[in-house]
């Protein structure tokens, strides 16, 4: 059974940078579709970005050029680095798991992590 474990959490000022780490186990997380989605109060569940199988990468367009996915396959991590940070990014960040390139179709996602918490203040 593939579990994930969210991590990096906090909060921070608006134009610092953070990274948030996804610890995968039970399953090489390259063998999946990984995306990152996050959920602010009282909102529906965003999708970030995603990293394919292959490594490529797509984000939403509200973060594109702000974040990056990355994967450590050794380490069986996946990341999401965060730079220029917005008090709109502040949100409940999940790293999930799917086997096929779903992007935002986030009930197709089998394998979700607890979450972290980003706060961005301005």
């Amino acid at each position: 059974q593939m579990r994930l474990l969210e991590s990096g959490g906090g909060s921070v000022e608006a134009g610092e940078s953070l990274t948030l780490s996804c610890a995968g186990s039970g399953r090489d997380i390259s063998t999946v579709y990984m995306s990152w989605f996050r959920q602010a109060p009282g909102k529906e569940r965003e999708w970030v970005g995603l990293i394919a199988t292959s490594a490529s990468t797509t984000y939403a367009s509200s973060v594109k050029g702000r974040f990056t996915i990355s994967k450590d396959k050794a380490k069986n991590i996946l990341f999401l680095e965060m730079t220029n940070l917005k008090p709109e990014d502040t949100a409940m960040y999940y790293c999930a798991a799917a086997d096929y390139n779903y992007e935002a179709l986030n009930n197709r996602y089998h394998t979700w992590g607890q979450g972290t918490q980003v706060t961005v203040s301005s």
